[in-house]
């Protein structure tokens, strides 16, 4: 079963203008004309392969992980980064 979505779309009128147009011309309801445009945009979008994700290289000039730190949690170096600082 298909089921529909009632919905209101504010578009300028030159564009709704030129739309009722085409759709004269193509001898189809504006409705027609609306949803067809829509499933053009989905299925682009659909099709689309996102852009990789690429992390930026962010390294600091150091020495890296520090001996004393090794197999400690992520909240134990948080802890200890805020050491001696306020509550």
């Amino acid at each position: 079963m298909v089921s529909h979505m009632k919905t209101t779309i504010h578009i300028p009128d030159s564009l709704f203008n030129e739309a009722r147009k085409v759709a004269n011309q193509e001898k189809t309801t504006l409705k027609a004309l609306v949803e067809e445009g829509l499933r053009k945009v989905v299925a682009e979008h659909r099709d689309r392969k996102p852009e990789a994700f690429k992390l930026r290289q962010a390294a600091f000039k150091g020495q890296g992980l520090q001996p004393h730190l090794a197999g400690v949690t992520w909240d134990q170096i948080l802890d200890l980064s805020y050491e001696g600082r306020g509550g």
